[in-house]
């Protein structure tokens, strides 16, 4: 088997974790260590072989992993999605941050989930993305997202208008602090902070979702992922922020956005007795109540 190694940074108490997983996979595979990574387990004083380091999506082409193993938290997956691109290779994601609800095996099970993922003891789930367009180019080199799309207001306090259009059809101008278009796996996070519903990681939908706006009988709606999202903001700014994931530019009133699924998935690795509604009832404490 042949797995990449992805992570961002390390917290020094987080170290034996990885010795461990490396250790497992000197003997059970071959493998890669994404660039960032490696420069921080050698901070660290690790010796890592630069025969051993991936950097580009061209150099993970070249190594066709079967599986990538994400050491961190959620963020650290949504930038390996970044890296692995439409290889869509499989990401078993041990967590070793706070949360972790992509993450959401503990580093406490990490000799249990290795074990599984080298006999293919687990089932896959496929995670639709949002892909971006625009007239003019940002996000040249991965414009695509499997969290959120977000536009937002930047250089003052005053609120945006964004004008939505569905497959050419006018919506709605949200008057507002920024505008989520977010997937069912980014539903459980910016989104569900603003007022936006959970969706089921299955379901073929996405979700938009206004940030702070002025008309309170506007809601957050869901539209088919088979829909195109056009987008035009205007304000009083002439700069305002663009977001996939993590990662942001700056746009002006010239930018015309749209959002549409993306050509490949994300694919999840889940293991045996973790699913997602396990993982709701645990990390979000769904329908806990002190009564009971």
């Amino acid at each position: 088997m042949k797995v990449l190694v992805f992570g961002k940074y390390l917290d020094k108490g987080n170290l034996p974790y990885v010795k461990k997983v490396l250790d497992f996979l000197k003997d059970k595979a071959t493998y890669r260590i994404n660039d960032v990574f490696a420069t921080e387990l050698m901070q660290q004083g690790m010796d890592v072989p630069v025969e051993l380091i991936v950097s580009t999506p061209d150099h993970l082409r070249e190594f066709q992993p079967d599986a990538c193993i994400s050491m961190g938290g959620d963020g650290t997956i949504l930038t390996a999605s970044t890296l692995i691109q439409e290889l869509s290779t499989p990401i078993l994601g041990i967590n070793l941050g706070r949360l972790g609800f992509l993450a959401s095996t503990e580093r406490t099970f990490i000799d249990s989930a290795l074990s599984q993922l080298m006999n293919k003891e687990y089932k896959i789930e496929q995670r639709a993305m949002l892909s971006m367009q625009s007239n003019m180019p940002i996000f040249s080199d991965a414009p695509f997202a499997l969290n959120d799309f977000t536009l937002h207001k930047r250089d003052t306090s005053s609120m945006v208008t964004i004008h939505t259009y569905l497959d050419g059809e006018f919506l709605n101008s949200y008057w507002a602090d920024g505008i989520i278009i977010s997937t069912p796996t980014g539903s459980t996070g910016y989104n569900l902070s603003c007022g936006g519903p959970i969706i089921y990681p299955n379901s073929e939908n996405f979700v938009i979702t206004p940030v702070a706006p002025h008309n309170l009988n506007v809601r957050p709606l869901i539209v088919s992922n088979t829909t195109t999202v056009q987008l035009e903001i205007a304000g009083r700014s002439e700069n305002f922020m663009c977001t996939l994931d993590s990662r942001y530019e700056t746009v002006t009133a010239e930018h015309k956005l749209s959002l549409t699924k993306c050509a490949f998935n994300t694919q999840l690795i889940r293991l045996e007795n973790n699913s997602f509604l396990d993982t709701i009832r645990n990390k979000l404490a769904w329908g806990r109540d002190s009564r009971n």
